[in-house]
């Protein structure tokens, strides 16, 4: 929700100022990817400059799949008559304050520009300034016009620190976008019909069910984060690919609607969008940009540190945590996947990992856990002190009030 404070009348002086200050729109988009690979022999210069293309990949770049959000749903339609940045905030889209020139920062801080028009929300995407969507704005008949839009992997995967004012401030790639309501926002479209609108509702903030349009089932998962994922190969819920390039690549063609192909034996799965391919040759800076997010350490005094200290010590003993939870990485999901049975989210119907390529669950890291509730791939645990109760009861470990209080704030340290 946006302050009082922040609200205005008209869009005329946000225009002013960006024909003012600002250069145009354009560009590319965001997205996912299959098999890459950065090679040994990668000097250190050449990685950094490869993440820093990842990372324009990550926030920009849409892969063509503006034929989606654009030609097939005609959401540059619905943003242009009826999606003011007040409108857009309450879905949980975010605004980079980095991107807005000073004049604009003022003029949303004095009212003097109008976050209740439709007219804001073209001028910022003009700007590159809402997080995740990338828009084309043309001039027609002497007015700023959105004439295309597309989504990028920050849509999901990237949040903003909430600086300037709740769902405004500077960028938090990795960062689940827990805010955020792509069903509420994909359901927006005109061209969707009245019974896939209900699904589409039905899902709520933070989640999305990346295989709804494959298997027609509904049973979304929360929006996962996209750092401290160096070294972990099977990288989603359910450990489907070797790499992030997979998912990326099952992501930017299945559900972003990118350019390129996708292809899954496993689940009968081939699909291709268009006749060039804008994903492929994007994968490899994506995979590396990815890589070098690191999970965000706890924020100080989030915790109690002598509970954490004996939390520890029921997480390796009374607890069984490390079983699986093992190693720097927290996870055994390198070497083993688990059966449904395992998860403290099944039986569940339809169940997430029967409509998987691996029908199993991966454990996953915990590095960052702080920051990512609510927990389970289905968000069915609120915070963490319910995590440890719900293993406590499932696993029978017997473990008192005070080991489940304390398990939780060694879990909230990570």
């Amino acid at each position: 929700m946006i302050h009082s404070r922040y609200r205005a009348p008209g869009a005329i002086a946000l225009a002013a100022v960006l024909t003012a200050a600002c250069g145009g729109g354009g560009g590319g988009g965001g997205g996912f990817g299959g098999p890459v690979g950065t090679g040994s022999g990668t000097s250190a210069a050449e990685q950094a400059a490869l993440v820093e293309e990842g990372k324009k990949i990550f926030r920009f770049d849409t892969f063509g799949d503006e034929a989606q959000w654009t030609d097939t749903l005609r959401i540059h339609e619905v943003i242009s008559t009826a999606i003011s940045p007040a409108a857009a905030l309450a879905v949980g889209l975010k605004v980079d304050v980095e991107a807005l020139p000073p004049a604009i920062v003022k003029g949303i801080q004095d009212g003097s520009i109008d976050l209740a028009s439709p007219a804001t929300t073209v001028a910022l995407l003009k700007l590159d300034a809402v997080v995740g969507l990338k828009g084309k704005v043309e001039t027609v008949n002497g007015k700023d016009a959105l004439t295309r839009v597309g989504v990028t992997c920050a849509l999901c995967h990237s949040t903003v620190d909430n600086a300037f004012a709740p769902g405004i401030g500077k960028r938090l790639d990795g960062w689940p976008n827990r805010d955020l309501n792509p069903g509420a926002i994909i359901a927006l479209s005109p061209a969707v019909d009245a019974a896939k609108k209900a699904v589409y509702l039905s899902w709520g903030k933070g989640k999305y069910d990346p295989r709804y349009n494959i298997d027609g089932l509904n049973k979304p998962v929360v929006i996962p984060p996209a750092y401290g994922l160096e070294g972990i190969h099977s990288i989603t819920v359910t450990g489907d690919g070797t790499e992030i390039a997979y998912w990326n690549r099952y992501v930017a063609v299945t559900q972003m609607g990118g350019q390129g192909s996708f292809t899954e034996p496993r689940l009968n799965l081939s699909i291709t969008n268009g006749t060039t391919d804008l994903v492929t040759s994007k994968l490899p800076a994506l995979q590396a940009y990815q890589l070098s997010l690191k999970a965000p350490a706890p924020p100080q005094g989030s915790f109690d540190a002598a509970a954490a200290a004996r939390g520890k010590v029921v997480f390796e003993g009374a607890g069984k945590c490390a079983t699986c939870h093992s190693g720097a990485l927290f996870t055994d999901a390198n070497s083993t996947l688990h059966p449904p049975g395992d998860s403290m989210a099944e039986p569940e119907s339809p169940s997430y990992a029967s409509r998987s390529a691996t029908r199993m669950y991966r454990t996953s890291p915990l590095r960052g856990v702080w920051q990512h509730a609510p927990y389970f791939h289905n968000g069915s645990a609120a915070t963490l002190e319910e995590v440890a109760a719900v293993y406590n009861t499932r696993r029978s470990l017997g473990l008192g009030p005070q080991e489940i209080a304390d398990l939780a704030q060694y879990l909230k340290s990570q």
